[in-house]
């Protein structure tokens, strides 16, 4: 199992100091929010951890697991991101406001990238998730392609409430898992959705006590590794473009992947 520093980023910090745990072993990869003296509060840093390790993520990585330590897995941002201080050696919004247009906009897309490669077709990111996840923790969550759940979760999307926008990419997965209307209602009203109603609306695929957590990350990613991998990635590339096509071209789309696959497994025999 080998651990990885970060190396190259904007903050230039280890993992350890942005608040991670980042471990590869064979197949699987595991992040882990890392501070439970702040719940794993992120900052500026973490997110570019978290777009680190999506750029150094090695080839044979086909799980990437990301949890919480401690009794939350993310209560959100910093909350010194507020203040004029900001996080020492990070600024605070103060600071990038003061920002001109581009690099303003760069640094939000640069936060944003720590997210987006978690739903790369070729692997399967899997969100295990306890206690509170508040703003950029849900939308940590909702970035992963899957959510187990444990019976002490709170989901909650406070940006709203904190005179923000969610900006790190999960307005499309939220309303896609729970559509419209009910998106407005969570976000709108930053209240908490708990572990019952998640699991009720699709936001949660498995809900177990936090004793179980684990073990349950474990099944699923045995389950998920069963399959043939080439097929695995194709599969989800026809899933995550089905929405965006009508049924003609859907059918378009599973024809291509198939003949690739047919293709890959006989064209030899």
């Amino acid at each position: 199992m080998a651990e990885a520093t970060l190396g190259g980023s904007a903050a230039d910090v280890s993992y350890e100091e942005a608040g991670l745990r980042y471990e590869v072993d064979g197949e699987i990869a595991t992040i882990t929010l890392d501070r439970p003296d702040k719940r794993n509060a992120q900052t500026f840093a973490t997110w570019s951890a978290l777009a680190r390790i999506g750029d150094d993520l090695p080839e044979q990585v086909r799980i990437v697991v990301v949890q919480g330590e401690g009794p939350s897995f993310s209560a959100g941002i910093d909350l010194r991101m507020f203040t004029p201080e900001g996080v020492p050696g990070q600024g605070s919004f103060s600071s990038v406001a003061q920002l001109d247009e581009k690099p303003f906009e760069q640094r939000i897309e640069q936060a944003q990238q720590g997210f987006l490669w978690l739903r790369r077709p070729e692997i399967v990111s899997i969100a295990a998730v306890h206690g509170h996840a508040i703003g950029a923790g849900f939308q940590l969550a909702l970035a992963c392609d899957l959510r187990i759940v444990a019976d002490d979760v709170k989901f909650c999307m406070k940006e709203p409430a904190l005179g923000l926008v969610p900006d790190l990419t999960g307005t499309k997965p939220l309303v896609d898992l729970v559509g419209t209307a009910k998106a407005i209602d969570i976000c709108l009203t930053a209240r908490v959705v708990d572990a019952e109603e998640a699991f009720r609306i699709g936001l949660a695929e498995r809900v177990v006590s936090r004793q179980e957590l684990a073990q349950a990350v474990q099944e699923k990613t045995a389950g998920l590794l069963s399959t043939n991998r080439d097929a695995a990635t194709a599969t989800k590339r026809l899933l995550q473009g089905a929405r965006g096509r009508t049924l003609e071209e859907q059918a378009a789309a599973e024809r291509a992947e198939q003949k690739a696959r047919i293709k890959a497994l006989f064209a030899g025999s």
